[in-house]
C-alpha cells in the first residue's frame, strides 16, 4: 500500500483527494492494524483538544496520529515540525503522522513548509478503470456514473444522480466557506455549470466573466479555488521550440465525469449519448483516468497550434522515457486527422496513441497504435 509504504519513509504523510473518495475508510483501515490516535478535525471536540497541539500531541510520540480535515486547522502545521524534530531526537524518524486534506498537493504545501523534508504527499483519486473496471459495461458506467465510489457503487443511475447532486451542494456549501473564500454559492455553480458545459475548451476568463456579471480575475480566483479542491484541472498548453504559433491558454476540465453529467442533468447513458457534451465528457474522462495511473512526476499537457495541428494529451514520462502523444476518440473505428500527423511531425513523440472506445490495440500507421482505454491505462501504469 502506498500509503504505508511512505509512512515507513517519512515522518509525515499527506494523502491527499477531494472529498467522499476514501480518505477517512482508508485511514480507518489503517487504524484497525496499527496502534494510532484519530482526530477529526470537523469535530469541534477533536479540535479542542488541539487547543495546545504540542502539549497534548507529545504524550502520544509512540504511536501514528491521524488528522482528519486538516485544511480545517492550517496551523497546526507549524507545530507538527516541533513535535517532529522532538520525536527525531528520541530515534523516532518515521511513522508519525499521517494527514487526511481534503485540498491540492499544492495548497496543502503552501501551508506545510514548515515541513519541508519531513512531509510526502500521496494522491487518493476516485475509481479508475483498472480498479473498478474489468470489462466495456463497467467501463461505461464508470464514464457515466463518474469515480467517487458513493456514485459508481449506487443502486440505480438514479442514485447515483442523486448522489453527484448532493455531493455538489455539499461542496458549495460547506467545503468552499472552509477555505476563507467568500464566493457566492449560486454564482460558483453557474461557473462550475459552464465550465461542464464547455468541458475541455480553451478557457476563456472574459466569456465566462461576462456570462457571470463579474470580472475575468474574479473567474480566474473561483477557477482557482475550483483547481485547489481537486474538482477542475487546468491542462496546460505544452511549450517546445518549434518554430510555430502555439496556443497559450490551458483546456479546462470538471475532473470527474459524474459531477459533468450531475451539473447537466445528465442521468443515464441513454441521456449521455444523445448530449452535446458526450465527445468532451469521454475525452475528460480518459484523461482522468490516464493521470491517475501515470508514473509519479508525469508532466502532463496538450499541443496546439494557431495552424491547427493538435495532441489531446502530451505525456513527458520521467526517467528519460520519452515523450507520449495520446489522441481521443469515442468511437470505434479511429483514423487520426491531419492537425495529428502535423503536432506529430512538430514534437516527433517516441510513442503516439489513438485512445478508442472499444477494447482492441493494433496498428493504424507507422509509429501510431490504436488502444482502448483499460489497455492504455495498463501500458502506462507499467511504464
Amino acid at each position: 500500500m502506498a500509503v504505508m509504504e511512505a509512512l515507513n519513509r517519512q515522518a509525515a504523510v499527506a494523502l491527499i483527494g477531494p472529498r467522499q473518495v476514501g480518505k477517512t475508510t482508508l485511514a480507518h483501515m489503517i487504524a484497525e492494524n496499527h496502534e494510532v490516535l484519530y482526530l477529526d478535525l470537523e469535530s469541534r471536540a477533536d479540535r479542542a483538544k488541539i487547543a495546545d497541539p504540542v502539549l497534548f500531541l507529545q504524550q502520544y510520540e509512540d504511536r501514528l496520529v491521524i488528522l482528519d480535515e486538516i485544511h480545517r486547522t492550517p496551523e497546526l502545521f507549524q507545530e507538527l515540525r516541533s513535535l517532529i524534530d522532538r520525536a527525531r531526537r528520541r530515534g523516532r524518524r518515521t511513522g508519525h503522522f499521517l494527514i487526511l486534506g481534503s485540498a491540492s498537493v499544492d495548497l496543502l504545501r503552501q501551508s506545510g513548509e514548515s515541513l519541508a523534508g519531513r512531509i510526502e504527499y500521496v494522491n487518493l483519486n476516485p475509481f479508475d478503470v483498472l480498479e473498478a473496471a474489468p470489462d466495456t459495461a463497467a467501463t461505461t458506467k464508470l464514464w457515466v456514473r463518474g469515480g467517487f465510489p458513493g456514485g459508481f457503487l449506487a443502486a440505480s443511475d438514479a442514485d447515483s444522480l442523486v448522489f453527484s447532486q448532493n455531493f455538489i451542494r455539499t461542496y458549495l456549501e460547506r467545503d468552499v466557506p472552509q477555505f476563507g473564500r467568500r464566493v457566492p454559492a449560486e454564482m460558483l455553480e453557474r461557473l462550475w455549470t459552464m465550465l461542464a458545459h464547455g468541458q475541455g475548451t480553451l478557457l476563456n476568463a472574459s466569456k465566462l466573466a461576462s456570462g457571470l456579471s463579474v470580472s475575468a480575475p474574479t473567474v480566474v480566483g473561483y477557477i482557482d479555488l475550483l483547481v485547489d479542491l481537486l474538482l477542475v484541472r487546468r491542462l496546460r498548453p505544452f511549450h517546445a521550440n518549434t518554430g510555430k504559433r502555439l496556443v497559450k491558454s490551458p483546456k479546462v476540465y470538471v475532473r470527474d465525469s459524474g459531477i459533468v453529467h450531475a451539473l447537466l442533468g445528465i442521468e443515464n447513458h441513454n441521456a449521455l449519448a444523445g448530449h452535446p457534451v458526450v465527445g468532451a465528457s469521454w475525452e475528460g474522462f480518459v484523461i482522468e483516468n490516464l493521470l491517475a495511473v501515470a508514473p509519479p512526476r508525469t508532466m502532463a499537457s496538450f499541443y496546439r497550434t494557431a495552424a491547427g495541428a493538435e495532441i489531446d494529451l502530451v505525456l513527458e514520462l520521467p526517467g528519460g522515457r520519452g515523450l507520449w502523444a495520446v489522441e481521443i476518440k469515442r468511437s470505434l473505428t479511429v483514423r487520426p486527422g491531419k492537425g495529428f500527423h502535423n503536432a506529430r511531425a512538430d514534437l516527433k513523440p517516441t510513442r503516439s496513441f489513438i485512445v478508442h472506445a472499444g477494447d482492441e490495440r493494433y496498428p493504424i500507421t507507422v509509429g501510431v497504435e490504436a488502444i482502448g482505454l483499460k489497455n492504455m491505462a495498463a501500458l502506462l501504469a507499467s511504464g
